[in-house]
């Protein structure tokens, strides 16, 4: 038994095969995309067909790579970056480029509905989350003030993973996972919230659609694609949001278990029996793809700072760690704030990177190097330290994407969390565990978790402890005074 997991993040998407007996991976093949040229300042959107190219190319390549067996493929998944909103007309055709998580042009938007609610804490009280930029709701305001001929066009509101579930099934539909990241659903009860829709438009709540247990199938791929992929019938799960789906490419479905993505955002998230509503509004209050809860923190700023400094210097990811590994802990006194698309949390939309503490000595390529990955760490670690007074604390905190294949990297999220890290055996996270998923949804005579502990061990040589150290703790206070100051209201 087979099944793909699809990953349709920013910068690509990926595909993959998962042999459900020996939780081994088959093959992958991935293709890039970028972002529309031209657009003002913080307006970041994307062309939803790329993605739906893009998936069928991969596809196609994957199945050419597994030969005879691609008759094994019983069930595809497909996680989506999140908060993405693509505006679809009556005839499910796409109306206008989708707005992205990382688009923060919406302020102005957050700031009308969180008024017209009676602020912050109404807002929360109704949903268990704040509205922020990087959501859904104020993304649909901004179409009704901004573009009103599209906005009379707007007869159905997708998610980037629902438009790729609806091209692969013919059926549009939400599960509680991803729409809680749209900040209509209101977390406790998983269910649309009408005071939140109502502030936005009237009809809008008519132009959302069904919301589901995330643990229920999408539906059956069409038997026209079926057919020019030379497959039989196929399961296509309820798939997710690309966190939801790495909290099962990682096995985090039980409280207790925390992982920390490096990706071009970071990502803290845990598990939980009940919903972890914050007050603040600064950890999201989500819904997982198993029908718990998800607390999670998101920082805009993470391999996407990184990479900009290793472009700078010409490296290679190999010359990067050795350049840092040879400069202490505290960068000799050099800190940056990584806000360099703004920020989500803290939420910074119009922040900007700071760099602060230059001295003569310190102001070499490995020093700035080392400065960017505690930079972005440590930007991590202020929104882990909020969870903790939510209750969160983990025993150990399991590191998935890009950056986690760095032992350097791995060890200095260990020091400045606090907490042991460990890697996985596999570190496809979210395409991983939409495969996960659909094998779950072909075989229900095994529970989910069962799917996870056989297809995403841990890697147990990849474990490290925190050393002892008080630079950290010190820079992550620096790091929160300086930018009180800075960014002062």
């Amino acid at each position: 038994m087979i099944a793909l997991g699809i990953d349709c993040g920013t910068q690509s998407l990926k595909t993959v095969a998962l042999d459900g007996e020996s939780g081994r991976l088959l093959a992958s093949a991935s293709r890039s995309y970028g972002l529309l040229d031209g657009l003002p300042s913080g307006h970041l959107e994307q062309d939803p067909q790329h993605w739906w190219t893009a998936l069928q190319e991969t596809v196609t390549e994957v199945l050419a790579a597994l030969g005879g067996r691609k008759k094994e493929v019983c069930g595809l998944g497909v996680s989506g970056q999140q908060h993405g909103f693509v505006p679809l007309d009556a005839n499910y055709e796409v109306i206008r480029p989708a707005k992205l998580w990382c688009d923060t042009s919406t302020v102005v938007q957050c700031d009308e509905i969180r008024a017209a609610l009676g602020g912050r804490e109404s807002v929360i009280g109704l949903t268990g989350n704040d509205i922020l930029p990087g959501f859904t709701a104020p993304k649909i305001l901004w179409l009704k003030q901004n573009e009103p001929q599209n906005f009379a066009k707007l007869a159905h509101v997708a998610l980037p993973h629902d438009f790729l579930n609806l091209r692969l099934t013919g059926t549009l539909r939400m599960e509680y996972g991803d729409a809680s990241g749209t900040a209509l659903l209101d977390v406790r009860q998983r269910r649309w919230c009408d005071e939140i829709c109502a502030a936005i438009d009237d009809a809008l709540l008519d132009k959302l659609p069904v919301v589901g247990s995330s643990c229920q199938p999408c539906g059956s791929l069409r038997p026209d694609l079926a057919a020019a992929w030379g497959l039989g019938e196929v399961v296509v799960s309820a798939g997710g949001g690309d966190n939801m789906m790495a909290a099962l490419g990682t096995g985090n479905i039980r409280p207790g278990a925390v992982t920390a993505s490096l990706g071009t955002s970071g990502t803290i998230f845990a598990c939980s029996e009940q919903p972890v509503v914050d007050p603040a509004g600064e950890i999201a209050a989500f819904c997982s793809s198993n029908d718990l809860w998800l607390p999670l923190l998101c920082t805009m700023n993470v391999t996407a700072v990184t990479e900009s400094f290793r472009g700078l210097f010409a490296w290679d990811h190999a010359r990067m760690d050795r350049e840092i590994a040879a400069v202490p802990a505290g960068a000799d006194g050099l800190l940056l704030l990584p806000y360099m698309q703004g920020e989500r949390t803290p939420n910074l939309p119009h922040g900007c990177g700071v760099l602060h503490g230059m001295a003569s000595s310190n102001i070499t390529p490995a020093h700035l190097a080392r400065a960017a990955m505690e930079g972005v760490t440590l930007g991590m670690a202020y929104g882990l330290r909020r969870m903790e007074t939510l209750g969160v604390r983990p025993d150990v905190i399991r590191l998935t994407g890009g950056g986690s294949k760095s032992a350097v990297w791995r060890q200095m999220c260990a020091d400045v969390f606090g907490y042991p890290v460990v890697g996985l055996a596999h570190a496809e996270g979210a395409a991983l565990g939409a495969a996960i998923q659909a094998l779950a949804a072909c075989d229900l005579r095994r529970p989910l978790a069962e799917w996870c502990d056989r297809c995403a061990p841990l890697d147990e040589d990849s474990r490290l402890a925190p050393r002892s150290t008080e630079v950290y703790p010190a820079l992550l206070a620096r790091m929160n005074e300086l930018r009180s100051r800075v960014f002062a209201d």
